[in-house]
């Protein structure tokens, strides 16, 4: 069996920031944060998962629901949309960082998934970060809620500095759910992040305002990034994404009158605001942890003076 892996330079990396366009993709959490972190550090493209074995090209009884799109000018083949798998690569503050952005597989995905571990350890061992989105019934004005899963007891602690739950989910497995068991059976350091993104269902209204939901939430990017530049130790500057997600509340609130304005029986204002004052916030600081790690360290050393 050939290799499918490809890459042109084995840097070192510290992490391995893995996201694909995949079905826990809520928020474009997994498929599109991972593309704003290539173009924000400025990474490099060092390789690629070739596609090797798993993708299908077509399902019977469907006309182009997987099938791969190509574009012809004059009868001249542009372009195909193949499926993608490519690793970047980037300094950041001294660390090396690797992102691989992919498609979720078709099939396949034991040897795909051993593939993303090979990988990993060909860049130094980097530790896999995989993210994730899942819908809920959140308010959209709060910090979101992020569960983790992870391959090796020793990072529970890591975990637990960070304000996040760790999930009890029973079901179908998604790609990062997969990858995650692959990187327990090899002993390799995997940390799942699922934001929780905000999906409101409004009953006994029209379809085309049935739900309200964040296709982009950027709040959530920034509580996964938050937490996770913590227990990495890398700063992140989250000041343009801290300015998207202000436009973006406000642009939800504007519709949220609307849709209040459009059918003031339902009083959907009143509901929203009850709910973000019902819900118990998850919120992570850095700042407050630092302090806290400080007092502690502190503590330690006027014991240690006894």
């Amino acid at each position: 069996m050939t290799d499918s892996i490809h890459l042109r330079e084995t840097p070192q990396a510290e992490i391995m920031i893995v996201g694909w366009r995949q079905w826990a993709d809520a928020g474009s959490v997994s498929s599109l944060l991972p593309k704003y972190l290539v173009q924000h550090f400025n990474a490099r493209r060092i390789g690629e998962l070739r596609p090797d074995g798993f993708y299908l090209f077509q399902i019977p009884g469907t006309h182009d629901l997987v099938r791969p799109i190509v574009r012809f000018r004059d009868g001249y083949p542009e372009s195909l949309e193949r499926p993608n798998n490519v690793i970047y690569f980037a300094e950041v503050h001294g660390k090396g960082v690797a992102i691989f952005i992919g498609d979720e597989p078709h099939m396949d995905a034991e040897r795909y998934t051993h593939s993303i571990v090979d990988i990993a350890q060909r860049l130094g061992n980097a530790r896999l970060i995989s993210l994730g989105g899942v819908y809920a019934q959140l308010p959209f004005d709060k910090p979101r809620p992020v569960h983790t899963t992870y391959s090796l007891q020793r990072l529970r602690p890591v975990l637990e500095e960070v304000n996040v739950q760790f999930t009890g989910y029973q079901g179908g497995a998604s790609i990062g759910a997969y990858l995650a068991r692959v990187a327990a059976e090899r002993n390799h350091e995997y940390i799942g992040m699922y934001a929780f993104v905000p999906l409101l269902n409004f009953d006994q209204m029209s379809d085309a305002e049935a739900s309200l939901r964040i296709e982009s939430d950027y709040r959530a990017w920034i509580d996964i990034l938050r937490r996770l530049g913590y227990f990495q130790k890398i700063k992140f500057d989250l000041s343009e994404l801290q300015h998207l997600a202000d436009d973006l509340q406000k642009a939800v609130d504007r519709k949220i009158a609307e849709l209040d304005e459009h059918r003031p029986d339902r009083a959907l204002r009143e509901k929203f605001d009850r709910m973000s004052q019902e819900f118990v916030s998850q919120e992570f600081d850095p700042r407050n942890a630092v302090w806290e790690e400080a007092l502690r360290d502190l503590l330690d050393d006027e014991e240690d003076d006894e």
